[in-house]
């Protein structure tokens, strides 16, 4: 497609859009007196219109029916996290058994790392990216510690090459070959938070696979944002949180993904709860635990149904919108607001900006992250000003994405028109 910096062009991408009508399905933000140009979904989510309802329901049902509520709810408590299951599955490219909604991100990552990260004398390293979610890092070197480890030795961070901000496949698999004989865990975020890179998913885990070491994902960034395939890809596991570009709430419950080929296998330690006990046994409050052999045998405790429900009404309208109308949306906003940062820098004597996202469309999703090389700080603080809601990361990033459930082309014109702007005042 041939782009144009053009408020009428943007609008006419938008009257071409068969996804412009799910714009109205969330609450837009109205900051400084205006109706934001959000553009943070990569952070927290928009609240679903329909959110409110799907709580309110539980709420009354809970003030009717008490604990009832569990069997005689419109949506009954007990099995109610597995409405939420087909509809992830879609969306992380996985079979119904190898899911599960339950706890928060670090919460899963910890207990899946009981699972998956039983490090021996000659294997116990874990190779990370360098500059992964902090929450990961120390989740990575905790796990190390608890087993007695020193984490500058077990945990080998990967670090892009001298002048470049995406780590290439290539390094990652070399990597994993260098230390093929020790390591035991590779664990990426399969979308990194900082740059916006998503990475080759299939190629790191055959090459973690092939050094004798499981491989899991940190899918935080990318669930709900680029094309996941989890199980062909034959992940070992991977985990995400519910409140970015799932739409699911602050601090909204979150969900695991275990392949198939591990799910049930009983003699796979993990941390035991009730609600992971055999639903045939589970309210005989026996002592010996026996796991459902699917993914939900990971399960600790019974589901927070008021998260849930909020979770419900975002993958509803996920549902309804199609992944694959997503996907194609997503490419064409992320290409055209890299057009116009590019048009931008070209109009500048001096470039502003370096984009550190990559350019390739299949290396990324919806995140585009500008490297400020001038007036970084004082640019971010003017577009709030001006009701845009964009992301800092020190020390000189902004992180801005166009999420297609409720963006427009008009979005992202009128934000690099603020740029441009702020740039020439």
């Amino acid at each position: 497609m041939e782009w144009k910096n053009d408020a009428l062009f943007a609008a006419s991408l938008d009257k071409a859009d068969e996804l412009r009508s799910f714009r109205e399905r969330f609450h837009i933000p109205v900051i400084n007196g205006k109706t934001s140009i959000y553009l943070t979904g990569n952070s927290l989510g928009l609240q679903p219109v329909t959110a409110s309802a799907y709580v309110q329901q539980e709420l009354n049902d809970w003030a009717l029916l008490g604990v009832e509520g569990h069997f005689h709810a419109k949506h009954p408590w007990k099995p109610y996290h597995e409405m939420l299951t087909a509809p992830l599955a879609e969306l992380v490219g996985a079979k119904h058994q190898e899911v599960v909604v339950m706890n928060s991100l670090t919460v899963n990552l910890h207990l899946l790392m009981v699972s998956f990260y039983r490090p021996t004398e000659k294997r116990f390293r874990i190779i990370c990216e360098a500059r992964a979610f902090p929450s990961d890092q120390y989740a990575f070197a905790s796990q190390a510690h608890f087993h007695g480890l020193d984490a500058e030795d077990a945990v080998i961070e990967i670090k892009p090459r001298e002048g470049e901000y995406s780590l290439r496949t290539e390094d990652i698999v070399a990597t994993i070959a260098q230390y093929a004989d020790s390591v035991a865990l590779v664990v990426l975020g399969a979308v990194n938070y900082y740059t916006g890179q998503l990475y080759d998913i299939k190629a790191i885990t055959k090459a973690a696979h092939d050094a004798g070491a499981y491989a899991g994902f940190d899918c935080a960034h990318a669930v709900g944002n680029v094309a996941l395939k989890l199980h062909e890809q034959e992940v070992d596991f991977a985990c995400w949180c519910s409140y970015k570009y799932l739409n699911s709430g602050p601090g909204g419950v979150a969900g695991i993904f275990i392949h198939e080929k591990h799910v049930a296998n009983k003699e796979l330690p993990r941390f035991a709860g009730w609600w992971g006990q055999n639903k045939e046994t589970r309210f005989q409050m026996g002592k010996e635990f026996d796991p459902i052999p699917t993914a939900e045998g990971w399960q600790l405790s019974n589901a927070p149904i008021l998260s849930m429900a909020v979770h419900k009404a975002s993958l509803d309208i996920f549902e309804e919108a199609g992944m694959e109308r997503l996907h194609t949306k997503r490419k064409m906003m992320a290409a055209y607001l890299r057009y116009l940062l590019d048009d931008i820098n070209a109009s500048l004597e001096t470039p502003c900006m370096n984009i550190i996202t990559p350019a390739d469309e299949n290396a990324r999703g919806c995140q585009v992250s500008m490297l400020m090389l001038r007036q970084g700080k004082q640019v971010f603080e003017e577009l709030s000003k001006r009701s845009v809601v964009a992301d800092w990361r020190e020390p000189d990033v902004i992180r801005v994405a166009p999420v297609p459930l409720y963006n427009s082309f008009t979005d992202i014109f009128q934000f690099a028109a603020i740029i441009k702007e702020i740039l020439n005042s």
